[in-house]
Order: structure tokens, then C-alpha cells, then sequence
């Protein structure tokens, strides 16, 4: 059915009023007339991509993101997609794209649209290139550069920080940065690690990471650290830029060393901890010992050896509940030594630690 009067003001044909759908405004138009001004897509003649070439991060907006991909046909795909507009009247539209890689840093996009407007289904295909820019994104660019916020100095009283603590420094340290990178924070990295005269620097990008670091040695070693600040520098805003050394000193004994304490004459003791106070066992009665509050981890005491250097010793005889026979594992002489708690009556051999305050024996590992 066709009103009366209503024709199309371009080539005078009278307009069908009884289209589903269609507004007054479309009606204005004849179908012929509409489409022919119609645009069904609107794309981009082309799409620039800048990508980090060290570490593949890609730009969008303001600010870098990682994305996780062995090429960039993804992020083609979606920088197209958001680059792409259908017509607002086209109804249940569908699209495919077929990703067309032209060389190493183009790739060429055909998309291919379908759907209804007034009724009729249109289809359109545009060829959109895609152009990769390959750039150094700023956090690249300040790792080329050495930047770093923080140092943390790890060290030890009264000798060198073993290198079971040093490289737990470097994973703790790399371990850190994975956890802020999955939370997005591009602005984590370690910068350098270097070995010092007695022990081990790292240099960190933040002071964040240089403190979580800090801590998380003196929680797993026992110690302490001190933090020094250092202006470096004002930022574009003015505002004053600190660098940041978190001086670490891990404590002189270690759980498996065997120390004679000074002014004390209950026999050594194996360290089970430096937490807070140093604690571990008398390894002539198998009893617990604790330092007091004020010694901490560092009581007076020199060190005989380690669980490490114990050897097995062959068990002659059990005399009685202080007192075993073993022999000795280097002159193989049969000695009676204190028996700590914790060796049983059937024992055949046992771990014996000799050393300047004798032969002693040692809990089994």
C-alpha cells in the first residue's frame, strides 16, 4: 500500500509505507535512492600496529600491553575489529576475516559482511592492510638503559652468604617481578645481578620490589637489612626520585651448623633456626636450647662444622642413657661420646660430627 503524497524526493517514486521496521526518516527515500548512498561498512583505508621488537608488547591507546602471541595475526584481527564500523540500521550482521600475510611486517585483512537492512540482505567486503611499526617500548628501553630504583646488598656476619642464599636471592627477586607482571605492572624488572666481594647486588626497578625483596630473605634466612635513601634525580613533574639500597646482613650461624657457645657448658649445639633467636638441640643430650632475647641470633659462639660434615659412625655398644660407644670415623678407635635423646637403642651406625670440642653425634637428616 502506498500513501497518498508520498513520494521520494530524489527520483519522485512513490514510497511503500508499510515496510516493518522503517522509520519516517528512512522513508524519506525511495529503497533504490537509499541504497544507493548507502554505506554498509565504514573501515579504515589502513591500520598501523606498533609493537615493542624486544619484547613483543604492543601499543594501544596510551600506554604498552604483553600480549601472549607468536605472531601479530591476532592483534591484526582485533585492531580491525575495533577499527571497524557496520551501519547502525543493518540488522543481524554477521562478518568473517581472512588474515592475508604479505610480508614480515604487513598484513593484509578481508573482511567480508553480511546483513539485513529494509529487508534485504546486503553483503560487502573490504580489504583492510594492517601495517606492523616495530618500536621499543619504555620499559625495554630503560632495562637498554640499566635503569634501576633500588639495590639490595645481601651480605652476612662474620663470613660470605653461601651460594644456596645467593641464588635464592636472584630467584626470590625474579619471582617477585613474575607476580607484579601478572598483575600488569609493566614497570617491574630486574636490572642486573652482580656478584660483590662478599655476596650478591641486585640492582631492581622499583623500591617496591627492592623492600618486598628485603624482607622476604630476613623471612626465609632469619637477619635483618637497613634502607638508605639517595636523591638521584627530579622527575618531569618536579617531584624528587630516591634511590634506594636495602643493606641485608643475614645471621653468621645457619640451621645445620654446629656451634660451642661460649661461657657455656652444656656441650654444642646444631641450629635449627635464626628466627628472631637463634634455637636448636644440644647434641650431647638432645635437649632444646634457645638463645635469650638480647643475643638474638647471634649469640657469642664459635662454629665446629656443619650436618655436612658429619660421617657415618658404626655404634659398638649403647652403655646407658648418656652414654654410647662408636668409632671413631678416623682413627676407628672405639669411644665412648655423650648420647643425645634422639639416638636409639638399636641404632647400627650414626651421623658423628669430630671436631676441636670432640666427637659428637648428630641427629639423622
Amino acid at each position: 500500500m502506498t500513501d497518498a503524497g508520498t513520494f521520494c524526493p530524489r527520483c519522485g517514486d512513490p514510497i511503500d509505507s508499510d515496510t516493518e521496521g522503517v522509520t519516517r526518516r528512512e522513508r524519506s527515500l525511495c529503497d533504490a535512492c537509499y541504497f544507493e548512498d548507502f554505506e554498509f561498512v565504514d573501515a579504515p583505508e589502513r591500520i598501523e600496529v606498533m609493537v615493542c621488537a624486544r619484547c613483543g608488547a604492543v601499543h594501544r591507546g596510551n600506554r604498552w600491553v604483553d600480549v601472549d602471541a607468536d605472531d601479530y595475526t591476532d592483534v591484526a584481527i582485533e585492531e580491525v575489529s575495533e577499527a571497524l564500523a557496520v551501519h547502525v540500521e543493518a540488522e543481524d550482521v554477521d562478518w568473517e576475516v581472512r588474515p592475508e600475510q604479505v610480508d614480515q611486517n604487513t598484513i593484509r585483512m578481508h573482511c567480508l559482511f553480511s546483513g539485513v537492512v529494509r529487508d534485504e540482505v546486503q553483503t560487502e567486503e573490504v580489504v583492510v592492510p594492517v601495517k606492523v611499526s616495530r618500536q621499543t617500548c619504555k620499559r625495554c628501553g630503560r632495562i637498554a638503559g640499566d635503569s634501576f630504583a633500588s639495590i639490595v646488598q645481601v651480605r652476612a656476619v662474620g663470613r660470605d652468604p653461601t651460594s644456596e642464599e645467593t641464588e635464592r636471592a636472584t630467584e626470590l627477586a625474579h619471582q617477585i617481578v613474575a607476580e607484579m607482571e601478572d598483575t600488569g605492572d609493566r614497570n617491574a624488572f630486574v636490572t642486573d645481578v652482580s656478584e660483590a666481594e662478599s655476596g650478591v647486588d641486585l640492582k631492581l626497578s622499583t623500591n617496591k620490589i627492592g623492600l618486598k625483596l628485603a624482607r622476604k630473605l630476613i623471612e626465609e634466612f632469619g637477619g635483618s637489612f637497613e634502607d638508605h635513601e639517595k636523591l638521584v634525580t627530579e622527575d618531569e613533574d618536579g617531584n624528587e626520585v630516591y634511590r634506594v639500597t636495602y643493606a641485608v646482613r643475614l645471621p653468621e650461624f645457619k640451621p645445620g651448623d654446629v656451634i660451642d657457645l661460649a661461657d657455656d657448658d652444656g656441650g654444642p649445639v646444631l641450629v635449627r633456626s635464626v628466627h628472631g633467636n637463634l634455637k636448636g638441640v644440644r647434641v650431647t643430650t638432645g635437649e632444646p636450647y634457645e638463645a635469650s632475647y638480647e643475643e638474638g641470633d647471634a649469640p657469642d659462639a664459635r662454629k665446629l662444622g656443619t650436618t655436612e660434615d658429619a660421617t657415618d659412625a658404626t655404634v659398638v655398644t649403647v652403655e646407658d642413657d648418656n652414654a654410647v660407644q662408636i668409632l671413631d670415623p678416623e682413627t676407628y678407635e672405639s669411644k665412648t661420646v655423650p648420647r643425645p635423646d634422639y639416638v636409639d637403642d638399636d641404632a647400627a651406625t650414626v651421623p658423628a660430627l669430630k671436631s676441636r670440642a670432640g666427637l659428637h653425634v648428630l641427629p639423622e637428616a
